[in-house]
Formats: structure tokens, C-alpha cells, sequence
């Protein structure tokens, strides 16, 4: 009887270990598209503050 449970709670142990390891990919691969993101609109900010500057020059 006490081996059924201590299957079972190893059963349980490895599907969440699985689990765990699939959300922490899927974090991973949101924080690097974040990044990307994050990366792409600093250029594009820094290009709309460097031709703001620009037209102010030409003021």
C-alpha cells in the first residue's frame, strides 16, 4: 500500500517538475521578445528625438 502512494507522489513530482520547466521556457522566450522589443523602440525613439532636434536646429 505504501508503495502505491510513493509512486504516486513521485508521478506527481516529475509532471510538475515538467510543468515548471515549460513555464520557465515560456518566460524565457517572453523576456527575450520583450528585450527585442523594448531594443527596436528605443531606435526608433532615438531617431524621432534626433530629427525633432533637427527641426528645431533649422528654427
Amino acid at each position: 500500500m505504501n508503495n502505491i502512494f510513493l509512486e504516486e507522489k513521485a508521478q506527481i513530482s516529475v509532471e510538475l517538475i515538467i510543468v515548471l520547466a515549460a513555464v520557465v521556457a515560456v518566460v524565457l522566450i517572453l523576456v527575450s521578445q520583450l528585450q527585442a522589443t523594448s531594443q527596436q523602440g528605443s531606435q526608433k525613439l532615438e531617431k524621432t528625438a534626433e530629427d525633432v532636434f533637427k527641426k528645431i536646429d533649422d528654427i
